[in-house]
């Protein structure tokens, strides 16, 4: 040891009597640099409470709160990130992983308090000073953790699958679903998004580890037609995917299919269940749609005796019916009501009830009774000339489709509407070798059809006339001359969409050889009428929405002939939920 290491604490002795120098900040006013890490900020606009920061801060500095007064909407936890700076390390994981780009750090970095408290705060919520700071670090297209774009399905060329109806979308590969379900967040948003409540995130976990038998059973644990949803699905579990704030949103759909299709072969043994017990419990259901037999299947799996009454020569409803077998081959539908049958229902097809049988025989003869007959009676519009034998129905022309016709209907067709039904006429139309073109009185924004059904349309050369109404049709020499208008659009109406209104002296006239109106659909309330079952003001039966239960004891009602026309998916979702709701009834709770 030197001699200046044994005195030189000694030389601190010289400081000892002197008054103590303090500073408020270590640099007073001096700003970090413009893209600086410093506090954190959050849009609460933007930011749904997906909780992916919360998953990949490895110092457990964020945690997930509600937060008091904070608005949700669908896709949206209602919570928000909570940040404990005596934890975070301000590495920015949280930002960059962030699917909505809500969250970003400021370039504040001075901030002093003697309470700890202080120290935990929701960024947004709790206002700073920096809440409102442009400057700081934000995440870039190059540092976001997250793959932007899906994994391309393949399909067949639009030139080809326009000239029959065969399966138009081939599926994942196994490369693209693995590409695909390695973007998955696993926030699960998508779960209350879906009206079956699917367990997304589960199921995609199970494509990533390979275990595509445990990805079948959480399917159809929740959903007896994960095969057909897995093509035709609405997908409003992807509208809620966060991914898709930046990105394009998971591809949750087609990810089921692949665990559909890769499955068939084992399918059989790996949903087959142990006996269970009866329960001596017999119930009707009304209707072998995807709201009836999916009611049925988990009845079924309740212990209970379920027998299933269908007017058609074919059980499936509008998924037979109303979608063409280029979107759901008839052998998919097949498939799964096998596996609704093999649970133990049984189907009666060719049943009219209020002519082969009554309803208040199946009242009497069964201790529950499930209506789910649908709305399949298509509507036309009040105009002259629709009555013309060239004027079709949208729903019938499909029916008829399905049945296996294939109508003559000229070289040129109309098609009046913008919901997916007409996009199903519009390209089964086109399949039949007739020029198509759609008329519709609001703008493409306006369309309720789904925006891949109408880029899909487009593709294969069906042409659009927006802004147009037919007001009157009348036969000229064998063809159709629709007099249409131009319109505008106004004022929202109730459906939050612009009202279209008439421009004066815009009148022109359209030649067709065959025109089909797919412009709506309304309940069949031969049943309600019969068995004395109040109707709402739309002609919908009247039910409980939670419990299914209408105005008759014992007697509930659900798919589209309570809800109105909605989608295969919200018909599936109200099945599964009369179920649980008739099987508390005959248990007595």
């Amino acid at each position: 040891m030197k001699l200046r290491d044994i005195i030189s604490p000694f030389y601190a002795w010289k400081r000892a009597f002197e008054k103590p120098f303090t500073i408020m900040r270590p640099r007073t006013d001096r700003e970090g640099a413009p893209a600086y890490r410093g506090f954190h900020i959050n849009d609460l606009g933007k930011c749904v409470g997906c909780g992916t920061c919360e998953a990949i801060c490895q110092n457990a500095a964020i945690d997930m709160v509600e937060l008091p007064g904070q608005e949700t909407k669908r896709g949206d936890s209602g919570l928000r990130p909570s940040i404990d700076y005596g934890r975070c390390c301000w590495c920015a994981l949280c930002v960059d992983v962030c699917p909505t780009a809500s969250l970003g750090m400021s370039n504040e970095y001075n901030w002093i308090s003697d309470d700890g408290e202080d120290w935990v705060f929701v960024p947004g919520g709790d206002q700073k000073p920096w809440d409102m700071s442009e400057k700081g670090y934000r995440t870039t297209d190059e540092s976001w953790l997250i793959e932007p774009v899906r994994a391309s399905m393949r399909f067949v060329e639009p030139d080809v699958r326009k000239k029959n109806f065969d399966e138009m979308m081939l599926g994942y590969t196994t490369e693209a679903a693995l590409e695909e379900a390695a973007r998955c967040i696993e926030c699960g948003l998508c779960i209350e998004a879906c009206p079956t409540h699917m367990d997304v995130p589960q199921y995609i976990k199970a494509i990533r580890d390979g275990e595509l038998e445990e990805g079948l059973r959480i399917l159809y644990d929740t959903n007896p037609f994960s095969e057909s949803c897995g093509r035709v699905c609405t997908a409003h579990c992807e509208t809620a995917c966060p991914v898709g704030a930046q990105g394009r949103p998971l591809a949750i759909r087609w990810l089921k299919r692949y665990i559909t299709d890769n499955t068939l072969d084992i399918r059989d043994s790996i949903l087959e269940t142990e006996d269970i017990p009866a329960t001596g419990k017999k119930v009707a259901i009304i209707g072998a749609g995807p709201a009836g037999l999916t009611a049925g299947f988990y009845l079924a799996h309740y212990g209970h005796e379920v027998r299933v009454f269908e007017q058609q020569d074919k059980p499936g409803g509008m998924l037979l019916s109303g979608i063409p077998e280029y979107r759901l081959p008839d052998e998919v539908l097949a498939r799964e009501i096998k596996v609704i049958e093999d649970a133990g229902v049984e189907i009666k097809t060719g049943v009219r009830v209020g002519k082969d049988i009554s309803a208040r025989q199946i009242l009497d003869d069964y201790d529950a009774v499930f209506v789910s007959v649908g709305a399949q009676i298509g509507t036309d519009m009040p105009v002259e000339g629709s009555d013309l034998p060239a004027v079709h129905i949208g729903l019938d022309f499909l029916d008829r489709i399905s049945k296996g016709e294939r109508p003559d209907i000229g070289k040129k067709t109309i098609v009046v509407g913008g919901g997916n039904t007409a996009m199903d006429v519009a390209r089964s139309a086109l399949r039949l070798g007739s020029e198509v073109e759609v008329v519709y009185r609001r703008s493409r924004k306006e369309m309720p059809a789904n925006a891949e059904e109408v880029e899909e349309a487009m593709e294969e050369g069906v042409e659009f006339n927006f802004l147009t109404t037919p007001e009157k049709m009348t036969e000229q020499g064998g063809r159709l001359h629709l007099t249409c208008r131009r319109m505008r659009l106004g004022e929202p109406d109730s459906s939050g969409r612009r009202r279209p209104e008439a421009i004066e002296g815009s009148e022109f006239t359209i030649e067709a050889d065959t025109c089909v109106m797919a412009i709506g659909q309304k309940v069949e309330d031969e049943v309600a009428r019969e068995a004395g079952i109040k109707l709402d003001k739309w002609g919908n039966f009247e039910a409980d929405q939670e419990r299914m239960t209408t105005s008759i004891d014992g007697v509930f009602a659900g798919g589209d002939c309570e809800t109105g026309p909605d989608d295969a998916v919200g018909a599936i979702g109200t099945g599964k939920k009369a179920a649980w709701s008739i099987n508390e009834y005959l248990s007595g709770r």
